[in-house]
């Protein structure tokens, strides 16, 4: 067995563990090349059908591709998407130039999710996070226990031995199940190169730049990259120094920003 086929193998003995230990779950999805790729293995894991909801967390402020991708392969693939949005911190004017990228994070993002998972009652999400993007999602486990208030203890996790995780839920608690942590960034690209995964086109090239990680449009930045095909991204992303993330304005606005925004709940 190859080195890809043995990541995907733990991720789907991951993803069908939450789906047999969980009764209500959902799928997180961004659109991103991460959780793409976690849809993508959800898809294998259950034979092409994925049996529970797939929730995306829109801003109003993604780029239209993003929108585009979404909407094109929520019916090729026949996803039951959700889309979830916090509308009144969005009528009452909340943008990435109000305040601090935290606050907007915080408002856009976390609380909206929250809202889903209370209105839902969901008691399980899978995330495709991995420990190598970010130093806090290193401090992460494959079942990661949520608060009642959804804050997430990263001083205090659950250890995971031989495959054995903590799946027991206390009735105001809730999971986040990552089975993409063990995976790189460049794993991902390998992953997507032989399994032909369609990605939005914000990841190849144009004009001299490319995006390396999206979001919402007014945080992110390109990278200058002549990379505008899948294998020249694979080779550049061989031999390149800079940080994943390094285009993403919540990361450079604070040291501990992503850290507080992840013990409040956020992705």
């Amino acid at each position: 067995m190859d080195y890809l086929s043995e990541l995907e193998n733990k991720s789907i003995y991951i993803i069908r563990e939450a789906y047999a230990r969980f009764k209500n779950i959902a799928l997180l999805w961004s659109i991103g090349k991460d959780s793409t790729s976690l849809l993508w293995i959800t898809r294998k894991a259950f034979f092409g059908k994925i049996p529970f909801p797939v929730i995306h967390i829109d801003t109003s402020f993604k780029f239209k591709e993003i929108y585009e991708f979404r909407d094109k392969y929520v019916k090729e693939w026949g996803i039951n998407l959700m889309i979830s949005k916090n509308e009144q911190a969005l009528r009452e004017g909340m943008n990435s130039k109000k305040g601090e990228k935290f606050e907007c994070c915080n408002a856009l993002k976390t609380e909206a999710l929250k809202m889903t998972i209370k209105k839902y009652n969901f008691n399980a999400l899978l995330l495709a996070i991995r420990r190598d993007e970010h130093g806090i999602r290193a401090k992460e486990r494959y079942f990661s226990p949520r608060t009642s208030d959804f804050t997430w203890n990263y001083q205090n996790q659950p250890a995971e031995l031989w495959d054995l995780y903590k799946s027991q839920i206390a009735e105001e608690q809730h999971f986040r199940i990552h089975p993409m942590l063990h995976w790189t960034e460049l794993d991902i690209w390998k992953y997507v190169r032989k399994e032909k995964i369609p990605m939005t086109s914000l990841y190849f090239a144009k004009g001299g730049k490319r995006y390396r990680s999206i979001g919402c449009s007014p945080c992110c930045a390109p990278i200058a990259s002549a990379a505008n095909t899948l294998e020249k991204v694979i080779r550049e992303l061989e031999i390149t120094k800079e940080s994943e993330r390094s285009g993403r304005a919540q990361d450079k606005e604070n040291t501990y920003t992503m850290q507080k925004l992840r013990s409040l709940g956020y992705m």
